[in-house]
């Protein structure tokens, strides 16, 4: 019975202040509040749906209040610098403070176990350098293309306006335009918040087809060419899969279809919104590569990519099979990494469908560069890419550049309360509700979202320069060494079996993807049989 004692006790007192006489405002506030307790209590006990609260009245409420609390005390008190996930604090730090302009320097040596695999190092020269450029570019466009775009090297991943609120769109297109950068719409669509700071922008086409949907759902061209006029909009990216939740497609519910949300996405307010899990405007890789040269033509010459996380690695292989069937060249391919992103999603898609940046980066880099194709498609890598030296390794295993989507939240503001998908965010990013937005100042964090830009490109130059290169682009495989066990390292075209140049083409029985090979066919993503 020793449970029900909470219950009693409360009763009791209930009881025993509304026998006495003193009337005072602290007899009408110890009335009220245990008053309101004894009628809970009484509410649990008598409840049908929760057992804990049935069989422990009131007490129970206490691990309700704990799991709720939970989030805030394992990241404030409970966990050490390098223990948090997705990101432990040392790295939210190091954001935060290259976002405000502090001095993000570390004491006293690394909290890194750095006698450990997957431990990586960047092998720095006796000839190291002072690297003055601050701003180091990538030319996107292959042969043909007639407005290839400059990019920087650090980039704003894709975030759609309604998954990030009105005041956090706006704040990081008006950092990009500071800074000099991209701003991914993600597949929401072109919103008027993208638009608001005047930055250049990559316009992702989800299996939505927002800002270009026809009625039907289905991809419409004159709409696009409306949409992909604009200036703004310096490149387009044909969004295959996304490391949150490859293959999963989507639905909006018509509760969150408002009408400026409407506007972006070309759809009915209030009306339900599917997306399909795959395109409908093709079918075949090679059906891929002829839309990606009709994009190119309706947008005037832009360059037009693609964006996806790695799946079934004979698929990749089929899109290079299609390349050289069709001689039409994508103008860059986005690798999105497995380890989630932005986006809501079951935890059997977070956890365990779809490869890991590292894994998925090496296999296209592999893919482009065995099938001769690395000199005109470019290579960007997504995924938990905050940091200068997670831009100079993937730089160095085949990227081109680099895109960050949580990485530029934090920026922002974020402090990781993984309530992204409640609509409560209690920093105002992640939310539709403008009383909450209210908290973010536009202005305040567009100048910090150039800050983390610009400081970690400064950080950037330094690491290239300690290797003895002058851009980014100069590394190489070998500048990046991985601890294979706690006792032997290996450079990274040996970790990672990199594939020399024509490889494919020349002799693909002589690789370890000789069967992936064997498997792909450029007339159809199905494995041959």
């Amino acid at each position: 019975m020793y449970r029900f004692l909470p219950l009693l006790l409360i009763l009791v007192l209930t009881a025993v202040l509304a026998g006495l006489t003193k009337v005072s405002v602290w007899y009408w506030i110890g009335v009220a509040v245990f008053g309101a307790l004894s009628l809970l209590g009484l509410y649990d006990l008598l409840q049908t749906r929760h057992s804990l609260w049935r069989n422990y009245p009131i007490l129970a409420r206490i691990r309700w209040i704990a799991e709720e609390m939970r989030p805030f005390f394992r990241s404030y008190i409970v966990e050490s610098d390098t223990e948090g996930r997705p990101f432990n604090h040392e790295q939210r730090s190091m954001v935060y403070r290259r976002a405000k302009n502090v001095s993000s320097v570390e004491p006293f040596g690394s909290q890194l176990e750095i006698g450990r695999p997957p431990y990586e190092w960047l092998s720095h020269s006796i000839a190291a350098r002072h690297n003055e450029d601050v701003d180091p570019r990538v030319m996107v466009g292959a042969n043909g293309t007639a407005k290839p775009y400059s990019a920087s090297v650090f980039n704003i991943s894709a975030m759609s306006f309604g998954s990030l609120g009105a005041h956090a769109i706006e704040a990081l297109n008006r950092g990009a335009a500071k800074g000099g950068f991209y701003h991914d719409t993600g597949e929401g669509g072109v919103s008027r918040y993208h638009k608001a700071g005047g930055g250049d922008l990559v316009w992702e086409l989800g299996s939505g087809y927002f800002g270009c949907r026809a009625s039907d759902g289905s991809f419409d061209a004159e709409r696009f060419r409306d949409v992909a006029a604009d200036d703004q909009v310096k490149m387009i990216e044909i969004k295959l899969s996304q490391g949150a939740k490859p293959g999963h497609g989507g639905v909006l519910p018509g509760t969150k279809v408002t009408e400026e949300i409407a506007e972006a996405r070309g759809i009915p307010v209030g009306q339900t919104c599917f997306s399909p899990p795959a395109h409908t405007a093709f079918s075949t890789p090679v059906g891929m590569m002829e839309w990606v040269a009709e994009l190119r033509e309706m947008s005037g010459g832009k360059p037009v990519g693609m964006k996806l996380c790695v799946g079934n690695r004979w698929e990749v292989l089929a899109i290079c099979k299609a390349i050289l069937k069709t001689g039409i060249k994508p103008d860059f391919i986005v690798v999105d990494g497995g380890e989630g992103g932005t986006g809501a999603a079951p935890a059997e898609f977070m956890d365990h469908v779809g490869a890991p940046l590292r894994q998925g980066l090496v296999l296209v880099r592999n893919a482009l560069v065995g099938c001769g194709l690395k000199d005109e498609v470019r290579i960007a890598a997504s995924g938990k890419q905050i940091s200068a030296f997670n831009i100079a390794a993937s730089m160095a295993l085949g990227a081109d550049w680099v895109n960050t989507a949580r990485g530029f939240m934090f920026s922002l503001g974020c402090i990781q309360s993984l309530n992204c998908h409640t609509n409560t965010c209690p920093t105002g990013i992640a939310t539709t509700d403008k009383f909450r937005q209210r908290g973010l100042v536009v202005p305040d964090k567009a100048e910090r979202v150039a800050n983390f830009h610009r400081n970690t490109v400064k950080a950037l130059m330094e690491v290239v320069g300690a290797a003895g290169c002058s851009h980014p682009n100069e590394l190489t495989p070998r500048h990046i060494m991985h601890r294979v066990t706690e006792d032997i390292a290996a450079p990274g075209h040996r970790a990672y079996q990199l594939l020399e140049p024509g490889s494919l083409l020349a002799d693909p029985g002589a690789t370890h993807l000789a069967r992936e090979w064997d498997l792909a066919q450029a007339d159809s993503f199905e494995a041959v049989r």
